[in-house]
């Protein structure tokens, strides 16, 4: 039998980073969009508790599948296991999705 395949998936949502590692990530039937599925958390130990991956946690409760624009990709890597999922605020750094609409004629 195979061994399953775990994805590391980096994406910006709404002035955050997030990275999360999932089973499955493919091109959507609606156009513009990645899906992913199956997202992994860590069993981390209860008397250590990451805010960041609780805050994960929380926000993927109960999701079965997700669908990304492929414009907020940062980037998608095939791992050989399972980290610890975050998510980070952009400061001093500009995340810049792809592509860019073309700025103001000069």
């Amino acid at each position: 039998m195979a061994a399953s395949k775990t994805f590391k998936v980096i994406f910006q949502n709404q002035g955050e980073v997030y990275e999360v590692f999932v089973r499955n990530v493919y091109q959507s039937d609606m156009y513009g969009f990645i899906e992913v599925e199956e997202y992994l958390f860590g069993e981390r130990s209860s008397l250590l508790v990451d805010p960041s991956e609780e805050k994960l946690k929380t926000a993927f409760s109960g999701v079965k599948r997700s669908f990304i624009p492929m414009h907020a990709i940062i980037r998608i890597d095939e791992v050989e296991k399972e980290g610890q999922g975050k998510i980070s605020t952009v400061s001093g750094e500009k995340v810049t999705p792809f592509p860019m609409p073309p700025g103001p004629a000069k």
